[in-house]
């Protein structure tokens, strides 16, 4: 007999938000997978539903288009109701295909691997430049605003076309959105703002278009000026929101692993797998990703029927020992590639993950090298993290050398 969707009046568990140690999921997760891989549970927002945490079914719920994106990432204020409202014109990731192939079609062709490495030298150049500053400053430094923020923020900038003087506004704005605890009227407010930003910036492209994404995008014609905001939001929020603390806190992981970045150090090759390893490792989508059932659907002996919420862990994906057989656990900088969760998986896999990895490669490369006595200016627990934020890093940085 299978098990159903849990009722409003059943009591479920609570998603596990508690970490002990900065750099690994809630120790929860390990209990999930092993004896309760596909679990009631009620989530960060007040929505109840199903939290998935082993690797191959965090696969599956994110390739099966028996799973809807539609209801979007979890927020404060409950659940949109049962039937979800359409996504906002231009926000693809919370569209299933056709609608979602259609802007993923034009976007691909952005952020082509060979794209990215004719990209690489003008990312190298915004590291440099950053790391003189900093080097400038003399320490200690919050390396957040002074080196992890600014480079993928200049780096979407140029990709866009968006005003970099604009950063303090839309950096403002995007906190507010990726921040847990932003109230709605708050939330909507950022959102608004963020949407009339970009919506001004599309219609002077309209009108003087420049050598940059969105200026190809508003001359292809496909797209309507609504569109291409929501798409210009998006593309401008994750484009430095993910990677900036990607940087940061695998900074702060290598600094707390000494053998690992001595090893680091002493061969530089082993940077490209380093990155893969950091991503599995820390994976800061930290609450997962929602999907909801357009079917009833079984997994692993539950009914999950239609209309229900179901979250993928990513994090806890990353780290299950069926799929990582070599200690998930450990940090191990030269662990053989095998695919992790960190950009997601299915048709919704990150857009934007070969910029990702390019910039944490130039930025870690160049950073370990400028810098041989970088070293925290805080003790470790002192670092304050984004525990209350959507995309898991630190607030500060504070480092020295």
């Amino acid at each position: 007999m299978t098990n159903t969707q849990p009722t409003n009046t059943e009591p479920t568990k609570t998603q596990p938000t508690v970490r002990s140690c900065p750099f690994d999921p809630p120790a929860e997760y390990r209990t999930l997978r092993e004896q309760e891989p596909v679990a009631p549970m009620t989530f960060p927002d007040g929505a109840a539903g199903w939290l998935v945490t082993r690797y191959d079914d965090v696969r599956t719920v994110l390739s099966d288009p028996r799973f809807s994106a539609k209801r979007g990432i979890l927020r404060p204020g409950g659940p949109e109701g049962d039937v979800p409202a359409p996504p906002p014109p231009g926000l693809f990731i919370m569209m299933d295909a056709p609608e979602h192939t259609r802007f993923r079609r034009l976007l691909t062709g952005q952020f082509t691997v060979r794209r990215m490495r004719q990209l690489t030298p003008a990312v190298e150049k915004i590291v440099a430049e950053q790391l003189d500053a900093m080097a400038a400053a003399e320490g200690p430094v919050d390396l957040v605003q002074a080196f992890a923020l600014p480079i993928p923020s200049l780096v979407i900038c140029e990709l866009l076309g968006v005003p970099y003087a604009d950063r303090e506004e839309f950096q403002r704005n995007s906190a507010t959105i990726v921040r847990l605890n932003s109230s709605p009227e708050e939330f909507q407010q950022a959102q608004g703002a963020m949407r009339a930003f970009i919506h001004q910036l599309v219609l002077a492209k309209r009108e003087n278009p420049t050598d940059d994404i969105l200026s190809e995008l508003v001359q292809s014609g496909e797209l309507t000026d609504e569109e291409l905001t929501g798409v210009g939001v998006l593309l401008l929020i994750a484009g430095h929101e993910t990677t900036a603390n990607m940087i940061a806190l695998s900074t702060m992981c290598l600094l707390q692993n000494p053998e690992q970045l001595a090893a680091l150090r002493a061969d530089p090759s082993l940077m490209d797998g380093a990155v893969e390893e950091l991503l599995r490792y820390l994976s800061i989508i930290q609450f997962g990703v929602r999907r909801t059932a357009l079917e009833d659907v079984e997994l692993h002996g539950h009914q999950i029927k239609e209309g229900s919420m179901v979250v993928a862990s990513l994090s806890s994906g990353n780290r299950d020992t069926a799929h990582f057989t070599d200690d998930p656990e450990l940090l191990d900088l030269a662990r053989p590639h095998s695919a992790h969760l960190a950009f997601g998986h299915g048709i919704h896999q990150c857009l934007g993950q070969q910029l990702a990895r390019a910039e944490m490669k130039a930025a870690l490369s160049a950073l370990l090298d400028r810098f041989p006595t970088l070293r925290l200016a805080v003790p470790v627990d002192e670092v304050p993290m984004r525990d209350d934020m959507l995309v898991y890093g630190v607030h500060e940085l504070p480092v020295t050398w």
